[in-house]
């Protein structure tokens, strides 16, 4: 797991408690499935930042605007990567307000799925799609603190 990072809002402070991923793609290289069960490493194909740090930034630009005191801790489950099919992105996480209104947490799973093209390329984007649209969700989960978890739209 990640260090824990705080954030300071618009008058509010997040803090980014831990982004756990899948052991098999926590790694530089893409790593895509192949058949029913098989993965393969894309030895010469690597991300731009790690799977932690690209949810890390797209929290830390999705929270900023927000004006709670928030903790929030990210275990992905899957991260499938398939070219020509869907890049999807399965997320259970925790939020919970700090200070003064401690809230119950908030405990989710969030699935986002988007088509992806044939190529690499294609499938890079299309993961980084599903991390800014779970981002997105998280903060409107955030900003709403009601106690239901938001719908994938």
């Amino acid at each position: 797991g990640a260090a824990q990072q705080c954030v300071i809002g618009r008058g509010g402070e997040i803090r980014i408690e831990s982004i756990t991923v899948p052991p098999q793609v926590d790694r530089p290289q893409i790593v895509i499935r192949q058949g029913d069960s098989g993965v393969a490493i894309l030895e010469t194909q690597w991300w731009a930042a790690s799977l932690v740090d690209e949810l890390r930034s797209a929290l830390v630009d999705q929270l900023a605007s927000s004006r709670k005191n928030l903790a929030v801790r990210i275990e992905v489950q899957r991260f499938d990567s398939i070219p020509g099919q869907y890049a999807l992105l399965d997320v259970k996480w925790r939020l919970r307000q700090t200070g003064t209104d401690e809230r119950t947490p908030l405990t989710c799973r969030t699935v986002v799925q988007s088509p992806s093209g044939p190529t690499i390329d294609d499938l890079v984007i299309a993961q980084q799609n599903n991390v800014k649209r779970f981002a997105a969700l998280l903060s409107q989960a955030a900003d709403k603190s009601s106690s239901e978890c938001p719908a994938v739209r």
